[in-house]
């Protein structure tokens, strides 16, 4: 678990303490002042309502006097009541509602915001897991505690001051619950986190086990392999670690748990008390009102006590969330999702990598590349696995900036365009692309604005090109049917075939002068890949098409193929050129050639059956 320092974590949460106050200022407001309350309560009671009852009595005050002293505290303590039962019942569940829109807005934009890099690289998205979760009620329990240990340590002092004037030597007594809570209980809590630090290579197993044996991925190998009792087998010994650590400390933490309950409670308690009945019945020093008060202030400030220093060591706790929360939020964007520069040309007349390099996490990933991409043109990016297709198209669609050389639209850098306009040029379809728990119709839409007259024409036109129209039209709601069953027990799950064609039917749909089609027919048989590029090569035949593939045999129509090894291109040119230059390439296109197993012409004739029906 890391660490920061008090200051640090003292100033995190004032920072938290500021963004709640912009979010909801009520709720800060209402917070600091009940807890202002409840400590005022405490001191009122102890240090003046017993003093004054019982110095009314010995005093012999008339009964009305005591009664309308009663009365209008009894007034004041329910009308404080009522305050709390209103922010209990009606405001805080409201400003809980209001602070969760606001912090996750807030939340939402910045991750809209930052670069792909960010998603990528596990430092920062572990901090970004961790600011995400349940941060509306974190938040809220940070500027809750930091508030307890303002007005917490207020009381405390008055409380001090109080029993100071009452009885001096009593102010000994309130250094039991201070040694109990300021040192025994920091013991206590270092016990702690050696031990849960200790537990956890083991609950996390623990959990694991207990994920794997529900989640529906995970049912078919526990019902044809042995893999449960390996599973169990790893559980028991998990339990057993968690059983070895908790005995390790068991000794030392309830002898530290011993010392913290006699410091904090029945040393003052019973100190006192042994202490104000001497001085009462021997020593006839303090009056029986003295001896009330002091009592009833043994209990109020053990208690405020108790209360101030929780507050602030949690003040501790709740600074590393907010750090992580403060270093998401603070975080400067390398290419800002919102940046406005210059406004994007309507036609797209060429793309041009000029000498392009990239590398990712210190690796050099494409060197000096040069490419262009003209209007109307169709290219294909073919190469083995990790020769930096896929790169390419991250850069294209600037989910990354080259670290050397430049990206030109019309020969301007696709830097000083505004972002997301540059991004509407293109229409894409990858291959790691999600489904949503959504319809079928929102899932090829994904928020594209059209025209509701035309929604299911347009998406019925983008299935079919896809291929996958027909299952869809089988299904229960057709194209109103959710996918997935995240949310719905109804919905269907689609095979990784028809999962494919959903997605390309997005790239389909999307009117941009660019389209990428990134692996589109990994998942299909040879036919549906097939039916598939003629689909892509017809209706993108006045768009600039960019395609990756890995069976050469889709890349034969393109315009001009270029051929990536280690990074860099090493072969350019149409299909026939390339096939004359017997290079790479061809050796790949005859080796994949020798390994089809169907014939063009059966697949024209089950296409033009198809199409009779």
């Amino acid at each position: 678990m890391d660490k920061i320092k008090k200051t640090k974590a003292l100033k995190n949460n004032v920072y938290a303490l500021k963004l709640l106050g912009k979010i909801c200022p009520s709720a800060v407001f209402n917070n600091g002042f009940s807890q202002l309350l409840n400590y005022f309560g405490w001191l009122f009671y102890s240090a003046f309502f017993m003093r004054y009852v019982i110095n009314a009595l010995q005093n012999g005050s008339g009964f009305w006097e005591i009664m309308k002293f009663l009365g209008i505290t009894v007034i004041v303590f329910a009308s404080v009541g009522f305050y709390q039962v209103y922010l209990e019942s009606s405001f805080y569940p409201k400003a809980h509602a209001k602070i969760n829109k606001g912090l996750y807005t807030i939340l939402f934009k910045k991750a809209r915001n930052v670069e792909l890099e960010c998603f990528e690289n596990s430092d920062f998205y572990d901090k970004y897991t961790l600011a995400m979760e349940k941060a509306d009620d974190r938040l809220n329990n940070t500027v809750s505690d930091l508030l307890g240990t303002f007005f917490g340590g207020i009381a405390s002092v008055l409380a001090f001051v109080f029993m100071y004037q009452v009885d001096r030597l009593s102010v000994l007594f309130i250094l039991f619950p201070i040694i109990g809570n300021f040192v025994f209980n920091r013991f206590i809590s270092k016990i702690d986190y050696k031990r849960n630090k200790d537990m956890t290579p083991y609950n996390r197993k623990i959990s694991y086990i207990n994920r794997v044996m529900y989640l529906a991925e995970y049912a078919k190998e526990m019902r044809i392999t042995n893999v449960f009792n390996l599973m169990r087998k790893q559980y028991q010994e998990s339990i057993k670690g968690v059983s070895d650590v908790t005995g390790k400390y068991a000794k030392k933490a309830a002898a530290l748990h011993w010392f913290y309950v006699e410091f904090t409670f029945t040393f003052i308690f019973e100190g006192l008390l042994i202490y104000g009945a001497y001085r009462t019945l021997v020593g006839h020093s303090m009056s029986l009102a003295q001896l009330s008060v002091i009592t009833s202030m043994m209990v109020s400030t053990t208690w405020i006590l108790i209360g101030f220093t929780d507050s602030l060591n949690k003040c501790f706790k709740n600074g590393l969330f907010i750090d992580y929360l403060k270093s998401f939020l603070e975080y400067k964007e390398k290419i800002p999702e919102d940046y406005k520069g210059l406004e994007c040309p309507k036609e797209i007349e060429s793309i041009e990598f000029r000498n392009v390099s990239f590398a990712y996490k210190d690796e050099m990933v494409l060197k000096n590349l040069n490419m262009e991409f003209r209007k109307d043109k169709t290219y294909a990016l073919v190469g083995h696995n990790g020769a930096g297709k896929t790169t390419i198209t991250k850069l294209l669609l600037r989910f990354y900036d080259p670290t050397d050389g430049q990206i030109l639209l019309n020969g301007r850098n696709i830097k000083d365009y505004n972002l997301q306009q540059y991004r509407k040029l293109f229409a894409t379809a990858f291959q790691d692309n999600k489904l949503l728990s959504m319809s079928v119709k929102d899932n090829v839409l994904m928020g594209e604005e059209v025209s509701e007259s035309k929604k299911n024409e347009l998406v019925s036109k983008a299935l079919k090109l896809s291929g996958v129209y027909d299952k869809i039209m089988t299904l229960p709601q057709g194209l109103e049917t959710t996918l997935t069953r995240e949310f719905d027990d109804k919905g269907v799950v689609l095979s990784g075939g028809e999962f494919q064609k959903v997605v390309v039917a997005r790239a389909f749909i999307r009117e941009s002068p660019v389209k990428i089609f990134d692996e589109p027919s990994s998942a299909l048989d040879p036919i549906a890949e097939y039916e598939l590029f003629d689909n892509i090569l017809t209706s993108c035949k006045n768009h600039t098409l960019l395609f990756i593939s890995h069976r050469l045999s889709s890349v034969q129509n393109a315009d001009w193929v270029y051929l990536l090894e280690n990074g860099t291109v090493k072969e350019e040119g149409n299909h026939k050129k390339l096939m004359a230059m017997n290079g790479t390439y061809a050796d790949m296109y005859n080796k994949q050639a020798k390994n089809y197993l169907w014939k063009e012409d059966d697949v024209k004739k089950k296409s033009s059956k198809k199409e009779a029906k």
